[in-house]
């Protein structure tokens, strides 16, 4: 690659902290001068997006409502469509989502699924040398020599038949901090996105595919156009023709619930489609309106697909992508079979294939599942609605009307704060985070397979019922002090039979930081990120 800056500058791009296995095939020269060509380009403008979510944040706060921008109605009113599928981003029907390692990989890659989505963002704890080891690991994943013998001496490999590699970098609100580019950290979402692309474009197009992304956590149309431009620069660069890649972006905040036609339009030329992201979407409405008594919402476990306002945005999303010619994926399916309670599995698996029953009757074209025993259970469910049929992108979903206030009305019939749902929300939260600091950035807990966007609902819950002043169902108010005696009583039941207490611990002091805090923390992982 010709180095886009004058001479000496490539100097000011430094890798910091301690030499990870691979970095030196990772983080080569030509694909650093890569990532700092990007940074150079649009780390200003990604600051500004940045800050003009903040004065939305306070906005809201003086008492303003989303809506519908009156200004991008003619988008919403136009003809257009997206750019038509690649062949292996055409049946969707059942995609598997996991961590960048490489165990795990092999498993997701050879589970049946059409489409993998190899997780740099919420199941990713960020130490260097798991950035460094998931870029590995893609690069021979799209090589095909992806492998793994166990301690135990059992061999993974890759099979003749693959799922369709899709990557998630972090969100624009991450920083990398071990790659500094003129002194300041780069954007974690250019090096994982800038590290992808520049190895494996080229292979992925002579292998008959191509870099494919999911976007994550993206609150305006603006913020498309930004990736939108940074897939022109990164084609250009490297001489791949522009539309070469596709994007498929995580409907997961209430902000872009209102801006998913104009999110579409500002990708059209590289857009595959949208995801309905739930447990982030929920964490964006408490962290949005967490103030405000309308927006207080019961327990966690009671916030199904099913309840209106989440059926409203469902719903929507469905219309949006099919109208432009877009795939529209339904959410998680996270529970992981139990290999040793068959009644755990009858209960849990009836509920999956109730979720993704609806989805496939409301028309979406493909779920997500995090484990791939569910792989065969979505696909049947699917198969049932598509037939023959790659998708139902036919499925126009023409009576569906969805109101800015019926995004908005969170009411939920029946809903309650409960004890229970509080002493949830602490053991998640408190499990996790330990995980997290340890370098896991998904974990199972409970049987379900739990990432970032778990424990962000589960703090951010405690936090606005501490500050709204909430109770329980039976009176009992829920404080600050409770919190923490829920807290300690969670910590001595786990203490005994945990391989670190000392980092339980200090997930415990984060927890009790996250909820305690005057100001409410915008993302947990930025301030868990401090202590890595």
């Amino acid at each position: 690659m010709t180095d886009p800056h004058p001479p000496g500058t490539s100097q000011a791009i430094v890798v910091r902290g301690a030499d990870a296995p691979d970095q030196d095939r990772v983080a080569t020269p030509d694909a650093l001068d890569f990532v700092a060509l990007l940074t150079r380009r649009f780390a200003t403008r990604r600051d500004a997006l940045l800050a003009r979510r903040r004065e939305t944040r306070e906005r809201i706060r003086g008492g303003a409502l989303p809506d519908f921008p009156t200004e991008t109605a003619a988008v919403r009113e136009g003809s257009w469509m997206v750019a038509p599928s690649p062949a292996d981003l055409t049946d969707r029907r059942v995609e598997i989502t996991g961590p960048v390692e490489r165990k795990m990989m092999i498993n997701a890659l050879n589970s049946g699924a059409r489409v993998f989505m190899a997780d740099f963002e919420d199941a990713l704890s960020p130490p260097w040398r798991n950035v460094v080891a998931g870029q590995a690991n893609c690069m021979d994943a799209v090589r095909r020599t992806l492998a793994y013998t166990s301690p135990e001496g059992k061999r993974y490999a890759l099979d003749a038949r693959l799922a369709t590699l899709v990557v998630r970098p972090r969100g624009w609100h991450l920083d990398e901090r071990h790659v500094l580019v003129d002194g300041r950290p780069a954007p974690a979402s250019l090096v994982d996105f800038g590290l992808y692309f520049f190895h494996n474009a080229r292979e992925l197009q002579a292998r008959g595919s191509g870099p494919y992304f999911y976007i994550p956590k993206l609150e305006s149309h603006l913020e498309a156009r930004l990736w939108n431009d940074v897939f022109i620069a990164a084609q250009d660069a490297l001489a791949i023709p522009r539309g070469t890649i596709r994007a498929t972006v995580l409907i997961e905040t209430i902000l872009a619930a209102f801006e998913m036609d104009e999110i579409l339009y500002e990708l059209r030329e590289h857009a595959a489609g949208l995801n309905a992201g739930r447990w982030d979407y929920l964490f964006s409405v408490i962290k949005n309106f967490r103030e405000r008594p309308e927006f207080l919402l019961p327990d966690r476990a009671q916030l199904t697909m099913g309840v209106p306002f989440m059926r409203a945005y469902t719903e929507l999303l469905v219309r949006t992508c099919h109208r432009r010619g877009a795939h529209a994926i339904g959410g998680m399916a996270a529970f992981i079979p139990s290999r040793k309670d068959p009644a755990v599995n009858a209960t849990a698996l009836a509920r999956v294939r109730e979720d993704k029953g609806r989805e496939a009757r409301d028309g979406y074209d493909g779920a997500w599942v995090a484990h791939p025993d569910l792989v065969p259970v979505v696909d049947e469910i699917f198969a049932r609605e598509l037939g023959e049929r790659p998708h139902q992108k036919h499925r126009q979903r023409h009576d569906v009307q969805v109101s800015a206030s019926e995004l908005l009305d969170v009411r939920v019939p029946g809903g309650r704060i409960t004890d229970a749902g509080l002493r949830s929300d602490v053991s998640v939260a408190v499990q996790y985070l330990a995980a997290w600091l340890g370098g896991s950035g998904a974990v199972g807990i409970n049987n379900l397979m739990e990432d970032a966007a778990t424990a962000e609902i589960a703090r951010a819950q405690l936090w606005q019922w501490v500050n709204q002043r909430a109770a329980t169902d039976d009176g009992a108010p829920v404080t600050l002090e409770r919190c923490r005696a829920a807290l300690s009583e969670e910590l001595e039941r786990l203490r005994p039979g945990h391989a670190d207490p000392a980092r339980l611990d200090a997930a415990a002091a984060l927890l009790d930081e996250l909820v305690s805090a005057t100001v409410f923390p915008e993302f947990l992982t930025l301030r868990a990120y401090e202590q890595l």
